[in-house]
């Protein structure tokens, strides 16, 4: 992001001072998000506000619920809160509504960002009472950073080192009590000292199809969009159990439907459009059945070692292993093995093709074969 420049200590409209540390106050999405220019705004004004207003994920609704409903009544701030789950299905979304919850400014910065103390230090030192700090990819921080938060988090404290040498010097800073939500995709990457000092973790699983078709209604009518049932469940049904991508298929849609339709998100509209866009009826893209193909019919089903994999979809490996693969081993069209990624017979029933002799869920004997139906082998 290009900040427009302007005297330090100034900032701009969004709280952005690039005379700091890279983090921003976000109060101003949370408590009125304006305008619609651009996916991100969009985005931003498709977000739920209220935790009442947040579908899916019940178990952490209901909890996160009771720790802020819990600090209201102290009248103190919330325990540190840790948000882990794949991309798109809400993290960022929870932080807002935990500051908005507690009627509370927000600090937004992100684990790459923060890549010596210093950078901390500037943050943690600028935040108010019961301010809330949310670090999205916390565990992409640096290693001294960590050490730093240890502290900030338990006793509200940071050591400023003045000097260096031997006559290095360090001045504790007292801080004010505040909040830090954390959001990660890959909590295994946590250190356990960072993850112990967090009072409330919650881990975000994918949405079902109701709660997306919930979702999809509300967004349809935020962006004034008339959209027909069938519509909206078939779009539901494609999303990969995640939101963010249910909100940008229901855009796509509804610009087929203003295009080429009468501008209703109807079952015509959605699978036309989906189409267009190379999005099949499991949900699968152009990458996902890329290395569906190249499994398939190049390698036979497999196994296959992922680099070679990504040579063959011409890929990075990263790109295949953390974009793709989740889901396709989630929906048991891949499986990973100690000698690589092997196709099942799911993978080859998608793609219309007879599976080979031997492939991990092919049945050993016909299904109606009595006393051995469902059998698999591998």
């Amino acid at each position: 992001m290009t900040a427009v420049p302007h005297r330090p200590g100034e900032g701009d409209e969004r709280g952005w001072d690039p005379a700091d540390d890279g983090s921003y106050d976000a109060t101003a999405r949370v408590v009125d998000p304006v305008g619609d220019e651009g996916e991100r705004q969009v985005e931003a004004a498709l977000r739920p506000k209220r935790l009442e207003e947040f579908p899916g994920q019940p178990r952490v609704r209901d909890q996160l619920a009771l720790v802020l409903e819990a600090a209201r009544r102290r009248g103190t701030p919330p325990d540190h809160v840790l948000l882990s789950g794949p991309p798109g299905l809400g993290k960022t979304t929870l932080a807002m509504i935990v500051a908005a919850e507690l009627q509370q400014p927000i600090r937004v910065t992100s684990g790459p960002a923060i890549q010596h103390a210093g950078d901390l230090a500037s943050i943690l030192s600028s935040l108010a009472e019961g301010e809330v700090l949310f670090l999205d990819e916390i565990h992409r921080m640096s290693r001294s950073a960590e050490e730093m938060l240890y502290l900030a988090m338990e006793d509200f404290r940071v050591d400023v080192i003045v000097g260096k040498g031997p006559g290095a010097t360090a001045i504790p800073l007292e801080l004010p009590p505040f909040t830090v939500v954390g959001a990660t995709t890959r909590a295994g990457l946590l250190p356990a000292p960072l993850r112990d000092r967090f009072g409330f973790t919650g881990h975000l699983d994918f949405y079902a199809t109701d709660d997306l078709v919930t979702i999809l209604h509300r967004s349809a009518r935020l962006l004034g969009v008339e959209a027909a049932a069938d519509g909206i469940r078939e779009i539901a049904l494609r999303s990969r159990g995640t939101p963010r991508i249910a909100n940008r298929l229901l855009r796509r849609v509804r610009d087929w439907a203003q295009v080429h339709g009468d501008g209703r998100v109807d079952l015509v509209a959605a699978r036309t459009a989906l189409a267009l866009f190379d999005v099949d009826d499991r949900g699968l893209d152009r990458l996902d059945r890329a290395v569906l193909e190249a499994l398939c019919r190049r390698f036979a089903g497999g196994p296959v070692g992922l680099s070679t994999l990504a040579v063959a979809v011409g890929e990075e490996t990263d790109t295949v292993e953390t974009v793709a693969e989740p889901f396709l081993v989630r929906e048991g069209l891949i499986v990973r093995t100690p000698r690589g990624r092997a196709a099942t017979a799911a993978a080859f029933e998608h793609l219309r093709l007879v599976p080979p002799a031997g492939v991990a869920g092919q049945p050993v004997l016909p299904l109606d074969d009595a006393g051995d139906a469902g059998r698999f082998r591998g």
